[in-house]
């Protein structure tokens, strides 16, 4: 089945409600949950700090002209980029995020990110997994929100596609249940999100092709409400423990250390000859350019979780080639 405009919307809005209770998002949504690695997170789809990914989502709206608050949040960047923990506890950085969500500068950049990094690489995700129906998209975009894909896909006992032997329904609810069984064995808080896969199982077989309306968690999705915002919220999910990767990119003075020398020899794996002498240097950035490039990411020279994870994805499909 072809997907439409309004699966897309439809999935965004399912993991919408699982993220902030409401059908198109809370794009101010600041949140801090007991025991989440990821520790601060943000917006609609509650990208962390600790993934790094809240960062690049600040950087890229700092860097959007008519951003309002770009010049109340561009001092904070730094210490976004270190990872600062200490953030959890900032409530003025609590506040410029909240008002910066109601600056539709924001939301949008919000929107091309989450489309770029997650619902675009989804999608290849599933086609590689062979996967046409709306709902079984749907299950991989909101295991990209969440992390994990690559792990769960693998313990998939048909193996990691679709088969004849294990057609896509069956392959959607064994992905399903081993999704449960790796939340359910993580430490707390994840194994309190096992919800998320409890309304995808119960889709499967009674609306696999997201048909309007839908209910998810007490809310209703309809062709109506997607335009509009809704008022009650539902408690967020927690986000995957963050990646130990740092976030790498030129600077002054070069950033230096084992990390950069894992990502240069990374990058020498892949046929992007260059030193590996664990300093970021513009030689490296222009190597993470061409190798962002080569698969299809934003080729801004940023080494954050997207690119550590298709440096690594690539890595380990070369090893075991």
């Amino acid at each position: 089945m072809a997907l439409t405009e309004l699966h897309k919307k439809t999935a965004e809005a399912m993991v919408n409600i699982f993220e902030t209770g409401r059908v198109r998002g809370r794009y101010g949504a600041v949140g801090v949950i007991p025991g989440d690695t990821g520790h601060l997170s943000y917006g609609r789809s509650q990208l962390s700090l600790g993934s790094g990914n809240l960062y690049l989502l600040l950087k890229a709206y700092c860097e959007s002209q008519g951003a309002a608050l770009a010049g109340s949040l561009v001092p904070f960047l730094p210490r976004f980029r270190n990872k600062d923990v200490t953030l959890d506890f900032d409530h003025g950085v609590r506040t410029l995020l909240q008002q910066a969500g109601d600056d539709p500068i924001m939301q949008k950049a919000q929107d091309d990110y989450l489309d770029r990094n997650y619902w675009q690489t989804a999608l290849k995700a599933a086609t590689a997994c062979r996967l046409t129906r709306p709902l079984s998209v749907a299950v991989i975009y909101d295991s990209h929100i969440q992390g994990g894909f690559v792990r769960i896909r693998d313990r998939v006992p048909g193996g990691p596609s679709v088969t004849p032997a294990c057609p896509e329904d069956a392959w959607v609810k064994a992905y399903i249940d081993a999704r449960r069984q790796w939340l359910s064995s993580c430490n707390d808080p994840l194994p309190k999100t096992v919800y998320r896969v409890g309304e995808f199982a119960r889709l499967v077989d009674s609306n696999p092709d997201l048909a309007l309306p839908l209910t998810i968690r007490g809310v209703v999705i309809n062709e109506e409400v997607l335009g509009f915002e809704d008022t009650d919220a539902v408690p967020s999910r927690v986000p995957e423990p963050s990646t130990s990767r740092p976030i790498l990119q030129l600077a002054r003075p070069y950033m230096r250390g084992d990390d950069v020398k894992a990502l240069q020899s990374a990058l020498v794996q892949q046929g992007f000859s260059g030193d590996t002498d664990g300093t970021f240097g513009p030689m490296t950035a222009v190597l993470v350019r061409q190798f962002q490039a080569k698969r299809g990411l934003p080729a801004d020279g940023v080494v954050g979780p997207t690119t550590w994870q298709a440096l690594e994805v690539r890595a380990a499909a070369t090893t075991t080639a």
